[in-house]
């Protein structure tokens, strides 16, 4: 059994946060193949453009920390469930994005166990917005071939959210695109602390398999949005051998030519997991980094 954590504020209908979180019709996004899958598609190609002439590499595991919603809504006088909202269109946006870049696992780090010290009302808001979007994650992302996975406690988490990941969750089942994990009322330690409590031996493979989603591979690259310099509790299992990029825009305002600049960012970043000679050929390849030469 899990330990600590608070139980949330709990949520009813949702019609509200489902309406303001639909976007435009747009072209659905080409499905890039990710580790299941070796195809080529233009989704893989587009990976190569970012790449650029170098013959780089590009990561194949990106986590977001979605940071500065409610900053965003305060300096346009909005209030913190309308920055919530328009964090949440960006987040179904860059999903998108991430499957046509390629990118095989990405991660949305959306609340954390500490934000439980939050308002109720807050709190309340942003589990109506959590469920509308995992339902609306149903008929975008499903099509994708995307496969949906909570990252983080069950324990303390409204009845109806969590339907809505179990709904969203056995929906994507099947899929063999990417994999989004949904960091959602997690927290680093927690997740150590609860492995560890668990953990009778038997090496790196099998603490492993006690984290809150065992499938996900080391982190290549970890953006964090809205200004701060720090992992916040994020990702601490996960983020051993990850590139750090810290961005001063809002999550709101983290557009898909930011996202495209980061993965350029990562793609001149020469990684060495403690060797003393940087050599990309041969260094890059713990975490099966997306060979773009």
């Amino acid at each position: 059994m899990e330990t600590g954590g608070r139980q949330l504020a709990g949520i009813g209908d949702a019609p509200t946060a489902r309406r303001a979180l639909e976007t435009e019709p747009t072209t659905p996004p080409v499905r890039a193949p990710n580790q299941r899958s070796a195809e080529s598609s233009p989704g893989s190609q587009r990976t190569d453009q970012l790449a650029g002439s170098s013959g780089r590499r590009l990561p194949r595991n990106v986590a977001f920390v979605l940071d500065g919603n409610r900053r965003w809504a305060a300096k346009r006088g909005l209030s913190s469930e309308e920055g919530h909202l328009a964090g949440g269109k960006v987040a179904f946006q860059r999903v998108r994005d991430a499957c046509e870049f390629g990118i095989e696992q990405l991660t949305l780090f959306v609340f954390s166990t500490e934000n439980s010290a939050r308002s109720v009302t807050e709190i309340a808001n942003l589990m109506n917005i959590f469920a509308a979007a995992l339902d609306r994650g149903i008929v975008e992302w499903a099509p994708l071939g995307i496969r949906l996975r909570l990252m983080g406690s069950r324990q303390g988490l409204p009845q109806a959210v969590l339907d809505a990941v179990d709904r969203a969750e056995a929906a994507m089942a099947d899929n063999d695109g990417m994999d989004l994990f949904i960091a959602l009322n997690y927290g680093g330690r927690q997740e150590v602390l609860n492995a560890a409590q668990h953990y009778s031996g038997g090496g790196e493979a099998e603490f492993e398999r006690l984290l809150y989603a065992p499938e996900m591979r080391d982190l290549d690259l970890i953006i964090r949005t809205g200004g701060d310099r720090r992992l916040s509790n994020s990702f601490l299992w996960h983020s051993a051998y990850a590139e750090l990029l810290f961005v001063d825009e809002p999550w709101p305002e983290f557009t898909r030519e930011r996202f495209e600049l980061a993965l350029a960012d990562f793609a001149q970043r020469v990684r060495t997991y403690g060797s003393s000679h940087r050599q990309p050929d041969t260094l890059e390849t713990r975490s099966g980094m997306t060979d773009m030469a």
